[in-house]
């Protein structure tokens, strides 16, 4: 008797085990994308870094580089680990900078890309993800008190409760166009840091209030080949810790941080 019981509840108890597995097996972000842009520095002080774009046939395949290595600039005051998608904690020292609201660090990890953006009312007819157009309403909402923390949105469509947004359609030639880098998001940490993006720099040296910035002939050839339906994913971290999580996440070569 006690074996039919114990029988019963096995077979009771087996679907929720499969399911359980199936969820733990589920594939994570950086083995689901084929698309893939490495960004790497120096150390976590350096401003200028490399940028390099690859993409493989499928999921599990090996990854191979798209173009020549582009050069970009981070924050002014280097990186920090931010919160991405994919846990990095391989990669991490105790002492390692984190990433904070207003700190002018561009933040480290693996990140999604959420929306591009631009002053043209319509994209390019051959980008494919989503773009906003920045009329003079839309606002980055950097107030970590603010129910709308960490969200691009339109003013005249809420009722604003920020102290500090930022005015997009105000940034000049550096926001032409963009895409928003999906760093703190879903539920967001207040004071974990807000509005990153890829942009255009100002140049070589100049660093940024926390965002990735380059020439403008490469930020569109970026927004013109990142496609949603391939999962594309941004790693951004120094050389250093991206060569702790190289092999553990099957990430291809870093670019050489000199041309």
């Amino acid at each position: 008797m006690k074996r039919i019981l114990l029988l019963c509840c096995l077979l009771a108890i087996a679907p929720r085990l499969a399911f359980t597995q199936s969820q733990n097996m589920a594939p994570s972000p950086q083995l689901r994308s084929t698309q893939l842009i490495v960004v790497i520095t120096s150390g976590w002080n350096a401003i200028d870094g490399r940028l390099q774009r690859y993409q493989r046939s499928a999921p599990g395949h090996s990854w191979h580089a798209v173009g020549k290595p582009v050069a970009i600039v981070v924050g002014k005051m280097g990186m920090g680990w931010g919160i991405g998608v994919v846990p990095v904690t391989a990669a991490r020292s105790a002492d390692d900078p984190v990433k904070r609201e207003g700190d002018r660090k561009a933040p480290a990890g693996i990140f999604r890309f959420g929306t591009a953006f631009g002053y043209a009312p319509h994209p390019p007819g051959a980008w494919k993800m989503p773009y906003l157009a920045l009329t003079p309403s839309i606002d980055c909402v950097d107030d970590p008190h603010s129910r709308f923390y960490n969200r691009v949105i339109d003013s005249s469509t809420v009722s604003p409760d920020w102290n500090s947004a930022e005015h997009m359609h105000d940034a000049g030639e550096a926001y032409r166009w963009g895409v928003v880098i999906d760093h703190n998001t879903g539920n967001p940490l207040p004071g974990g840091g807000s509005c990153v993006f890829m942009h255009i720099w100002g140049g070589p040296g100049i660093g940024t209030v926390g965002c990735t910035a380059m020439p403008e002939p490469q930020v569109k050839v970026i927004l013109g080949w990142l496609d949603p339906a391939a999962n594309p994913l941004l790693v951004q971290m120094p050389l250093k810790q991206y060569r702790r999580i190289q092999k553990s996440l099957y990430l291809p070569s870093p670019p050489a941080l000199q041309p």
